[in-house]
């Protein structure tokens, strides 16, 4: 009877925490989308991982965990630096003009340029026909979207999708490097310090860029989608995500990569009236197919960067 209870309890949680992962980080790139309509795109990335981070931070502290050592503070800065810096300043910067669905279908590319970097920078793996042709189906997904955006939207959404791509392969290299270098054995704590460094990084950029000078007007609906970000899609999505990890096949963990654009898509479709194309729907189908083979066919395989590529959104 009490392995029973305990056995629906572990199912609970194993739901709720799938739920996570899919919903809120699928959520989240809405969430970005009204955050930056009135707040600066820098600002907004800065405050929500520094704030993240903090959490982070401070939660592995209660748990006694080993704090970084040594040169592991700097390897913290630098992936830091490609993963939140690189990553978020595009991809916020983005979102002031690109529709949510359209940078998730984007941001979902990941795992492609994380291959891509195994193979041909870090040498980490080999080059199959099978891959390549799930990698040329991704490009493809990647093309028809950037054409139909640049037919629809002109210039501005040419260059948002280029930046996104950017900061994807910014994110897919700190993946790869991340296996490379000294870190912390908490992956709290290293999530944590990543984020704080990256935070940091971005908010300094805000200040350069004289983003808050003069002062603009935040509307709450910013507000309240910010507070969402930091509690929601960072503290209590990666937590499910850690805790998740722990207990299931990474290759089923990985499974949001390919939930949260049809998660993001609804939503953009839904909340923020984004219209949905059938070039959309096709560059959809492309990459998700990608992404799904790409994940599937490493899950015979030891556990490599790919299958953490996407600590996201």
């Amino acid at each position: 009877m009490h392995l029973r209870r305990q056995k629906r309890e572990l199912d609970a949680r194993t739901v709720l925490a799938f739920a996570a992962i899919y919903i809120i980080w699928g959520s989240s790139f809405y969430a970005i989308r009204v955050a930056v309509a009135t707040m600066p795109p820098f600002f907004a990335a800065g405050l929500r991982f520094s704030i993240a981070g903090a959490c982070l931070c401070l939660w592995s502290w209660l748990r006694s965990d080993p704090p970084p050592r040594g040169h592991q503070w700097r390897n913290l800065i630098v992936v830091g630096a490609f993963m939140f810096l690189g990553t978020y300043a595009g991809l916020f910067w983005a979102e002031k003009t690109l529709p949510s669905g359209i940078a998730s279908l984007l941001v979902a590319t990941i795992p492609v340029w994380t291959l891509l970097l195994e193979v041909f920078v870090f040498k980490l793996a080999a080059l199959h026909i099978r891959t390549v042709l799930a990698v040329l189906a991704g490009l493809v997904g990647v093309l028809l979207i950037a054409l139909n955006e640049t037919e629809t939207a002109g210039a501005v959404s040419t260059f948002a999708c280029l930046a996104i791509l950017a900061s994807e392969i910014s994110w897919a290299f700190a993946t790869v490097l991340s296996k490379r270098v000294s870190l912390p054995s908490s992956p709290i704590a290293t999530a944590g310090w990543q984020m704080l460094f990256g935070g940091l990084m971005l908010l300094l950029c805000s200040s350069l860029a004289r983003e808050m000078r003069p002062p603009p007007h935040i509307a709450r609906e910013a507000i309240i989608a910010t507070v969402y970000l930091i509690v929601a899609a960072s503290v209590l999505s990666f937590t499910a995500y850690i805790w998740l990890l722990a207990r299931m096949s990474p290759t089923k963990v990985a499974s949001y990569a390919y939930v949260n654009p049809v998660i993001a898509l609804a939503l953009g479709w839904w909340l923020g009236k984004e219209s949905i194309t059938v070039p959309t729907l096709l560059g959809a189908g492309c990459i998700l197919a990608s992404v799904s083979f790409i994940i599937f066919a490493k899950a015979g395989e030891p556990k490599s960067a790919l299958e953490e590529s996407g600590v996201r959104n």
